[in-house]
C-alpha cells in the first residue's frame, strides 16, 4: 500500500511542483540564505565532510571543497546560474523552432520543403557534437552555453509545431478568417499561434530538463560556466579529482541536477497528459 501511494505521489503533480518551487526559491533568495560567500574560502577549512557524516560540522551543512568554500552556499548560488541557463536555452530554441515550424506548416510547398530539409540536417548531426565544437571556438561561459544550445536544439520544436500548424490551418475558424479578408500575419497572430501555446508549453517543459543536463555537461567538460562560478556541472568537474576522499563534492550537485531534471520531466509529462486535445475533447 505504501509503495502504491509513493508511486502515485511521485507521478502526480505535487512532487515536481514542490521540488521546482524549492529550486525557484533558492535561485531567487539563495544569496540571502547562504551563510558564506560561494567564491571565498579558507585553507583552514578544506574538505570538511557534511554535517551528517563523522567529522562534519553544523557550520558547513554539506561540507567544504578543496579551497575551503562552503558547498551549501555554492549549491544555492549555482541554482540561479543553472536555472537561468536552462530557461534561456529553452526560450532561444523554442522561439527559433516555433517560427520555423509555423512558417513550414502554414506556407507549405517550397517553404515547407526547404525548412524541413534544414531541420532534418540539424537532427541528423548529434547536437552535443555541434555544441562541443562551437563551445571550443567561442570559448567557455554561460552566454556561450545559451547561444550554442539554443541554436542546436530547436529542431524538435520545429517538427512538432509544423504538424500542429498544418492541422490548425485546415480548421473551419482559420478558413472563415481567410474568407473575411484576414491576411497571413493576422491569421498567424490571432488564430494559429494562440492555439499552439499549449503545445509549446509542454515542449518547453520537457526540453528544460535536457537543457539543464546539456549545460551541466558542457560545464563539466570545461566548456560552459567558468570559475569562480558555482554552476552545478562545474562543481562536479571541480570535485572529480577528490571523488575517492571527498565524495560530497560531486554527489551533492549531482543529486541537485537529478532531482531538478526529474521534477521538470515529471511536470512536463503531467502537462502533456492534462493538455492532450483528445483528453480535453472527451471531457
Amino acid at each position: 500500500m505504501f509503495r502504491n501511494k509513493y508511486i502515485t505521489f511521485m507521478s502526480g503533480i505535487w512532487f515536481p511542483v514542490i521540488m521546482l518551487s524549492l529550486v525557484l526559491f533558492a535561485s531567487i533568495f539563495g544569496d540571502s540564505i547562504a551563510k558564506y560567500s560561494p567564491t571565498e574560502g579558507s585553507l583552514r577549512t578544506t574538505l570538511i565532510p557534511p554535517a551528517f557524516v563523522a567529522g562534519g560540522s553544523m557550520e558547513h551543512l554539506l561540507g567544504t571543497d578543496n579551497l575551503g568554500r562552503d558547498v551549501f552556499s555554492r549549491l544555492l548560488a549555482g541554482t540561479r546560474t543553472t536555472v537561468l541557463v536552462g530557461v534561456f536555452v529553452v526560450l532561444v530554441a523554442g522561439t527559433i523552432g516555433t517560427v520555423i515550424g509555423v512558417l513550414a506548416g502554414y506556407c507549405g510547398r517550397a517553404v515547407d520543403t526547404a525548412l524541413m530539409r534544414l531541420t532534418d540536417a540539424v537532427l541528423s548531426i548529434p547536437y552535443m557534437l555541434i555544441a562541443l565544437s562551437l563551445s571550443v571556438v567561442l570559448g567557455p561561459g554561460a552566454e556561450t552555453v545559451v547561444f550554442v544550445l539554443g541554436i542546436t536544439s530547436w529542431a524538435n520544436y520545429a517538427k512538432v509545431v509544423r504538424v500542429e500548424t498544418m492541422r490548425l490551418k485546415n480548421q473551419d475558424f482559420v478558413t472563415l478568417a481567410k474568407l473575411s479578408g484576414a491576411g497571413t500575419v493576422r491569421v498567424l497572430a490571432r488564430h494559429i499561434l494562440p492555439n499552439l501555446v499549449n503545445t509549446i508549453i509542454v515542449m518547453a517543459t520537457l526540453q528544460l530538463g535536457m537543457a539543464i543536463i546539456l549545460s551541466a555537461s558542457l560545464s563539466f567538460l570545461g566548456l560552459g560556466a567558468a570559475p569562480p562560478s558555482s554552476e552545478w556541472g562545474l562543481m562536479m568537474s571541480e570535485g572529480r579529482d577528490y571523488i575517492a576522499t571527498a565524495w560530497w563534492l560531486t554527489t551533492v550537485p549531482g543529486i541537485a541536477i537529478f532531482l531538478t531534471v526529474l521534477s521538470v520531466n515529471a511536470l512536463g509529462n503531467t502537462l502533456r497528459i492534462k493538455m492532450d486535445p483528445k483528453r480535453m475533447v472527451s471531457r
